[in-house]
């Protein structure tokens, strides 16, 4: 004899114990991570850093530029031509005050600092260090290659230069100079 069909139960707990468990992985649907999302935050935030610090750059260099030949070759051969070094030395000089306050006010604006002195010193010790990298480049170009055109001048000093400082001054302006804690935005 046999007894009538009766319908299948799938008890709760079981049907719990699946929707407790994390999602399984399948080639269709994986599973979502957790840690991408900091990640990608990150990614972008350092995206939008270092593309504020290039804006600064680029204004720091036009003025850097622009200040170097006025100076030396304003007029064919301007008042420093035949002093260039030190022509470059008040270009970046310069350039620096404007980069700053580009750099303070708004690529490193969300990180605050307890002691401007001693970012001040230290910004003023890595410019240094970079104008010595940048006349590096102009001073090998002038006196080693024997090279005094304008354009050898703007590819060594200017272009070459800007480049090698530019890149030195990121990594020290992020790792020693604007250090302070990051601004939270909801005391703000």
């Amino acid at each position: 004899m046999s007894s009538p069909e009766q319908p299948v139960s799938i008890p709760e707990r079981s049907i719990r114990s699946t929707q407790d468990r994390p999602a399984q992985a399948t080639p269709e649907q994986p599973v979502p991570s957790v840690a991408a999302e900091p990640l990608t935050a990150k990614v972008i935030a350092a995206l939008r850093k270092g593309a504020a610090f290039l804006v600064v750059g680029a204004i720091g260099f036009l003025v850097d530029a622009g200040t170097y030949n006025v100076l030396v070759f304003w007029g064919g051969e301007g008042v420093l031509y035949h002093a260039p070094l030190p022509a470059k030395i008040i270009a970046i000089a310069v350039a620096t005050v404007v980069t700053y306050f580009g750099n303070k006010w708004w690529t490193f604006g969300h990180k605050q600092t307890g002691n401007p002195a001693r970012e001040y010193l230290l910004y003023a010790v890595f410019n240094v260090v970079a104008i010595g990298l940048q006349l590096g480049c102009l001073g090998f170009s002038r006196y080693v290659l024997d090279l005094s055109s304008p354009l050898s001048d703007n590819i060594s000093g200017t272009l070459v230069g800007q480049i090698v400082a530019v890149v030195f001054r990121y990594w020290a302006y992020d790792k020693f100079v604007f250090t302070g804690e990051v601004a939270n935005k909801q005391q703000q």
